[in-house]
């Protein structure tokens, strides 16, 4: 399909079609073109194979508009994370590329001479998730280091209250709408919260011991105690096969490992979603500060919204120690589009939809917090406003959350090119479009279509759930034309288990 162009890749026969088109006028050339693109992709969505599956699909040129294929392209479909197109040109049109999340710390006392903080120190969390290993050099030991070098500025030695983690910033349940119990452990369906730290996940590294019977060794990072392992799993011969299986309820922080690992194997990596990330933040932050030389009291909690109305945070009354900013948000929206981060996506919807509410709020007289609509809800109201904006018909986007990670979202395949289109022009374009992984170099691209016309050319957001395959985005032709995509394919399920739905 879109693979079969030669985009970019200076040829004689492109030099010849360049000449071609210039000498005798482009509508020929570019009609034959266009129906030899037209024949493969219509031969290849009408293969037996694809009997029982839905195909979406519709290209436009983006030099004049004209649509060069479609077919089934208003039908909605489920995009799983092509979502993320749509939460991603979102949250850079309201918040723009600029944009640091802020993270205040706040205390009923102010630092004496000596750097004693008498009272406790209040974390209040907006939904900043670059408290991670990942932006910081892969150490886990530095993930929350911006805040240890803020209270240090600050002249905090000594803190002699509690350290309360307030994640009351965002308003609703920790899970995006739709996200299903079994997803809620892995590492792509970890909570939403204001206070996030390491994407709210452990990594788990499992080895078998050293004899045959021995339970199986574990090892998480970053360290935490907050996590309780039932450890099942025993070391087996070293011809028997690997069976492993971890299994956090879910609300439990508690993992029960079972199965087996064969003597003398590599280590097993997983990652599991932690419950209650408010709480893993105070305990890594009080751990890293102890680290740090900052002495810390025992006293630890995490507080939400729903805490927040028995107890409001009055900041008016609190002094703002310190605080820690983001990195700028067009390098975190870098990241959720190329590795396709859920959580991500959705904090960004609500931080969006949050900002709006606030908004609203300073200007209103009667605000009772128990009767605001979710951060969530929120954010889809931002949304339709910016579809309305755009001018992609109502309806015609039927998202449930930020991520795509649930199957109650419906998206058309001629909504998704007409943002795509949108976002051409739009004054955050070049961060738009440098945020999507490139075929066969980065992302979750970067091992798709090498050593194809797409390799290096091709920039799309792709989007994997059971049965469900979509990837939309930009490609340029040999010409230098660019279009923009969108190739929807739900309830197809190959009939071949080695070849992947994605081939």
């Amino acid at each position: 399909m879109i693979s079969n162009f030669q985009p970019n890749r200076p040829s004689l026969v492109a030099s010849i079609f360049g000449f071609l088109l210039c000498a005798l006028g482009s509508t020929l050339f570019a009609a034959d073109t266009e129906a030899t693109l037209e024949q493969r992709i219509s031969t290849h969505i009408a293969q037996e194979k694809f009997q029982a599956a839905v195909w979406g699909v519709k290209v436009i040129s983006l030099r004049d508009g004209r649509t060069i294929f479609e077919h089934n392209a208003d039908k909605l479909l489920i995009p799983a994370s092509n979502a993320k197109l749509f939460t991603g040109a979102l949250a850079l049109d309201r918040l723009g590329s600029d944009f640091r999340f802020r993270t205040s710390l706040y205390s009923t006392a102010t630092v004496s001479k000596s750097g004693t903080l008498r009272g406790d120190l209040i974390v209040c969390g907006r939904g900043d998730p670059t408290f991670a290993a990942r932006f910081n050099e892969g150490d886990y030991r530095k993930s929350l280091y911006p805040v240890y070098r803020a209270l240090k500025t600050a002249g905090v030695k000594r803190i002699t209250g509690a350290i309360i983690g307030d994640e009351s910033y965002f308003r609703g349940p920790p899970m995006g709408y739709g996200w299903t119990w079994d997803d809620l452990q892995e590492y792509y369906g970890a909570e939403t919260s204001a206070l996030t730290v390491d994407d709210n996940t452990i990594d788990v590294a499992i080895t078998p011991g050293k004899r045959i019977g021995d339970p199986c060794r574990i090892v998480v990072k970053p360290t935490t105690r907050l996590l309780t392992f039932i450890n099942n799993a025993s070391t087996d011969a070293p011809t028997s096969r690997r069976r492993i299986k971890l299994d956090r309820p879910v609300g439990q922080n508690t993992v029960y490992l079972d199965g087996s690992l064969p003597l003398g194997s590599e280590a097993r990596l997983d990652a599991i979603a932690i419950h209650n990330p408010a709480r893993l933040f105070v305990e890594l932050l009080a751990q890293t500060l102890k680290e740090r030389k900052i002495s810390v009291s025992s006293k630890r909690r995490a507080i939400d919204w729903r805490g927040r109305l028995l107890e409001p945070l009055d900041t008016a009354r609190l002094r703002e120690v310190a605080f820690v900013e983001s990195r700028p948000f067009s390098e975190i929206l870098n990241v959720m589009m190329k590795r396709s981060q859920n959580l991500y996506a959705q904090l960004f919807l609500l931080q969006v939809g949050e900002m709006a509410l606030r908004t609203r709020a300073a200007g209103a007289e009667d605000n009772d917090p128990a009767f605001v609509p979710t951060s969530e809800a929120a954010g889809l109201a931002e949304l339709a406003a910016f579809l309305d904006e755009v001018g992609i018909p109502k309806g015609d986007v039927l998202l449930q959350e930020g991520s795509g990670l649930t199957r109650a979202s419906l998206i058309k395949p001629s909504a998704t090119v007409a943002l795509l289109e949108h976002m051409r022009g739009h004054p955050a374009e070049a961060e738009f479009i440098a945020a999507l992984p490139i075929a066969g170099v980065d992302g979750t691209l970067q091992n798709r279509m090498k050593k194809t016309a797409a390799e290096g050319n091709l920039r799309a957001k792709t989007g994997t759930l059971r049965y469900v395959h979509t990837l939309s985005g930009y490609a340029d032709t040999a010409g230098g034309e660019t279009l923009a995509f969108s190739l929807m394919l739900n309830n197809f399920r190959p009939s071949d288990a080695n070849i992947s739905a994605r081939a």
